[in-house]
């Protein structure tokens, strides 16, 4: 009998689950997809039909210069919703997309063992945000329009010993809802307008 068997290799299900064992404490949150549909809408509906209604009134403003510009406020609005969050066992950081400029929007990084305070602050709508307060005194706005808020959540309260338990959406997902359906409504209104305005070309 030979003293020293060679183990049979791992299956994929073993594979599966020591992978999963090594990156329990690591998840990824990106901005929830209804917020990213109804913001990004909501622009549209605003500002697409500019640029061919000051053509059609001959308005002082380029319609091209407008289209421009409408054209960099999507990449900006783009830009702020490609906002990513990952937190492990260490700490969390918040980064965008590749292409956006730091200048724009820069990502940072925090310790949980930096962490000592987590401090609520009024918004003018009446709103409440939460703000992480570090040893040196930094101030980082904690990220609240996440899918998965609820699981972030309780990452910052098992990793920080902060009772996160009043901690709660700046804005629940129903009331983006609302804001598509009104949304909606206003893509109609474009198109009417813009029907309008073809038609006397």
């Amino acid at each position: 009998m030979n003293p020293n068997p060679v183990a049979p290799p791992p299956s994929e299900e073993d594979v599966a689950n020591a992978s999963q064992r090594s990156s329990k404490w690591d998840d990824t949150f990106r901005i929830s997809p209804i917020i990213r549909l109804t913001l990004n809408s909501l622009y549209g509906s605003l500002v697409l039909p500019l640029p061919l209604l000051a053509y059609q009134t001959q308005a002082p403003v380029s319609p091209a210069i407008l289209a421009i510009g409408v054209g960099i406020g999507w990449l900006a609005l783009i830009a702020t919703l490609s906002e990513t969050v990952c937190v492990n066992k260490d700490g969390l950081c918040v980064s965008y997309a590749s292409w956006v400029p730091s200048i724009w929007r820069s990502g940072w990084s925090l310790q949980w063992s930096d962490v000592v305070a987590l401090k609520p602050r009024s918004t003018g709508q009446g709103g409440i945000v939460y703000y992480f307060v570090t040893k040196a005194g930094e101030a980082r706005l904690l990220p609240m329009r996440m899918a998965g808020f609820a699981r972030f959540v309780r990452y910052v309260q098992q990793s920080t010993s902060i009772d996160t338990s009043d901690v709660k959406p700046l804005a629940q997902p129903w009331m983006y809802v609302i804001l598509l359906v009104f949304t909606g409504f206003l893509w109609l209104i474009d198109a009417w307008a813009l029907a309008q305005v073809v038609g006397g070309i």
